[in-house]
């Protein structure tokens, strides 16, 4: 009797796509990541482009890198000088003076230099200042290093000193002898930045020869995982017990020792003084001299236990049903394993979304024609800065008012109405994306909840449970709730989009003193972290009603709110208990995995000394098994929370709508039944 639910948000979530396809295609059209992989000259053309004269010249070249104040000016803006593409990056220094004076019986000299003027500037007979107005050739070079697809000093370490090609000073090509220290605000941190690559290089040697291994790992994390789950039908129970007879046991013990602590004090000179008697001290070891401090501790401890105590005894039955479900978790789980590698099938759908995001992204941020702005030497030109073509500039009176003036490549951008509305088209993405990835989380949660709901409410187990029962969950979430679970995505979607604008904003008044601003917008951004966390909870919630019930969004968040409101406490028990399980469950089976992989990497297993490969850095492999088997444990143990709830929500159901009788029997187990002390099953019709 299921029909189509939230209908006319179905249909805009149809038509948003069409247009975030057409987003895409329109990025395409207009976009160029050629912009953002090749580094752009003065006169706007890509180094290394192929067809085109730099085709062989991969590197750009500033002419005058002392203008640059530093490496992110290099890498993303536009630094003040000429900046050409060149084959490869200067090896020694030189000036151009030097190199004017000598070229009649040192032309090797001028033709080397010479690569690194403008192309067809063949003049050595100009003078030094016409060169250095009209910016023809650099006023030097110095040894230097492509990073980026730029040319960066080459500096080194001698002795504790900074060095470009062992020396400490060089010739600015100006008259001036100056420091080496004097360029490295022009590429502040560069040579860290090549350490970091150089061990980046490393670190991608040793995945490259251990990647065999590591899948290994994940393997046999997967294996442990799945043991885990089909483990905790037995031993759900043994597991919380141990654990909070534990906790009961430490507390008991920690005030034992408050009262040895305590008595071990007593006739002790100054032990008897109160806190109030010795104030604030920086030293906290003396408050631990004093009998009142134990003495609290010791109180303080006695109500934690007695509080532990009393929750368990009045919310023992809780506990017990809370168990029950785990336990019928891990059943339900046995009998619809394939629900087990769903998370792939999620994880392809949020992988498609972002891949396409970072796309579209990267192709908005290119889109836009070169930009040309006047570049003058003299600071008092009042032409500076503003736009130009360079096809015309010569014939303009720019050159004659300000001599040196060039029209030289500025940034990528526009004036049509496209151009304008960028920023639009990059939040519009940024918002699509989160609605998109929401849904695919939403379209998985109500595929699970329909899976196992069809196997709690089987009558007969497992021979009631419908043939397939994953993949019908997951058509008749396509076929009739694309809607409901859209608009659940967009609700949460929106409150994402509005963080990420409120992040945005600390970002960037970081530095401002207004106190009141930056406490408005921390608590905006507690707010709306607790507004998207309680959302989440009522969507996952919502869709597993969908997924029973086949409700609108709506009407099933409604049901599904006061359903968990007239059962809160065994909704907190069940919470807490499933998140202390699934814990335990993620820390054995990453931390199992990693020590195996710990010894496995370090030679310590005799048997595979062999087999183990060189690594420069054997924690690579290693903290990656690690994180790797921790975030497989996090997608099976995803599948067996979603099972949790959704039988504790057809519980609920099952106690407010059955009361056990023939015409009305419970469909839940016969384990849950007699925790609840009710009167026996009816008989199950053959």
């Amino acid at each position: 009797s299921r029909h189509c639910t939230d209908v006319i948000c179905c249909v805009i979530f149809i038509v948003v796509i069409l247009g975030y396809i057409a987003l895409g295609v329109v990025a395409w059209v207009h976009g160029d990541p050629r912009k953002v992989i090749y580094p752009t000259d003065s006169y706007g053309q890509f180094c290394g482009q192929r067809d085109t004269l730099n085709e062989n010249k991969t590197i750009l070249f500033y002419f005058n890198i002392l203008k640059c104040a530093s490496s992110v000016v290099l890498v993303n803006l536009q630094c003040p000088t000429t900046q050409l593409c060149v084959s490869k990056c200067p090896d020694r220094f030189a000036t151009y003076i030097d190199v004017q004076a000598s070229y009649r019986y040192k032309p090797d000299q001028w033709n080397y230099f010479r690569q690194f003027c403008k192309p067809g500037f063949n003049n050595p007979r100009k003078s030094v200042a016409q060169v250095l107005r009209d910016e023809d050739c650099p006023s030097m070079i110095i040894p230097s290093r492509p990073f980026l697809k730029r040319c960066f000093p080459d500096f080194s370490t001698k002795n504790g000193v900074l060095t470009v090609a062992n020396q400490t000073t060089f010739k600015d090509g100006r008259g001036k002898t100056r420091n080496v220290t004097d360029l490295r605000e022009a590429a502040n941190g560069i040579n860290n930045v090549l350490d970091a690559r150089s061990v980046g290089m490393k670190i991608f040697e040793d995945y490259a020869i251990s990647w065999y291994w590591i899948l290994i790992g994940l393997f046999i994390a997967m294996l442990l995982s799945l043991l885990f789950l089909v483990l905790l039908r037995f031993t759900a129970g043994v597991l919380f017990w141990i654990f909070i007879f534990g906790v009961i046991g430490i507390i008991g013990y920690g005030i034992w020792h408050c009262y040895w602590e305590y008595d071990h004090l007593k006739g002790i000179p100054g032990s008897d003084l109160t806190v109030y008697d010795i104030g604030f001290q920086t030293d906290f070891k003396v408050y631990l001299q004093l009998r009142q401090t134990w003495l609290a501790f010791m109180i303080i401890l006695c109500g934690v236990e007695v509080i532990i105590i009393l929750m368990l005894i009045f919310l023992r039955n809780r506990i017990r049903i809370a168990i029950a479900l785990l336990k019928e978790g891990s059943r339900a789980i046995g009998y619809i394993m394939s629900t087990l590698f769903y998370p792939i099938v999620t994880f392809l759908l949020i992988a498609i979304c972002i891949s396409y995001w970072a796309v579209t992204a990267v192709f908005l941020a290119t889109s836009g024609e070169a930009v040309y702005k006047v570049m003058a030497n003299q600071t008092l030109c009042k032409y500076a800065n503003l736009t130009c073509d360079p096809e015309t500039f010569n014939t303009t009176n720019v050159t004659k008012l300000c001599p040196g003036a060039q029209c030289t490549f500025a940034f990528y951008g526009g004036e049509s109405l496209y151009h304008k509305y960028i920023f639009i088209f990059q939040l519009a993405n940024a918002f699509v994306f989160l609605w998109l990835v929401n849904f695919a989380i939403a379209l998985g949660q109500c595929t699970l909840a329909g899976a196992f709901a069809s196997y709690y409410w089987a009558y007969r187990k497992p021979a009631d449970i419908p043939l397939w029962p994953l993949f019908s969950s997951f058509g008749r979430a396509i076929r009739y709730h694309t809607g409901s679970l859209a608009f659940g995505a967009l609700i949460l979607a929106i409150v994402q989009l509005i963080r990420v604008i409120l992040e945005y904003l600390d970002h960037k008044l970081k530095g401002t003193q207004n106190s009141f601003t930056r406490f408005l917008l921390c608590c905006l951004k507690c707010c709306f972290w607790c507004l998207e966390k309680f959302l989440k909870f009522i969507n996952r919630n919502a869709y597993i009603m969908i997924a029973i019930y086949g409700k609108n969004f709506c009407t099933s968040a409604k049901e599904a709110f006061f359903l968990l409101m007239r059962n809160v406490v065994r909704v907190a028990v069940l919470d807490k208990v499933t998140d202390f399980l699934l814990f335990l469950g993620k820390i054995l089976v990453a931390g199992g995995v990693g020590v195996l992989a710990f010894f496995f990497f370090t030679r310590k297993i005799p048997v595979f000394a062999q087999e183990v490969p060189m690594l420069n850095y054997y924690w690579v492999p290693l903290l990656t098994v690690i994180i790797g088997s921790y975030l497989v444990a996090h997608g099976f143990f995803s599948v067996y929370a979603m099972c949790v709830d959704t039988l504790f929500l057809c519980f609920c159901e099952d106690l407010e709508r059955n009361d056990g009788s023939t015409a009305k029997p419970y469909f839940m187990s016969a384990s849950l039944h007699r925790i609840l002390g009710k009167k026996k099953l009816s008989p199950k019709k053959a």
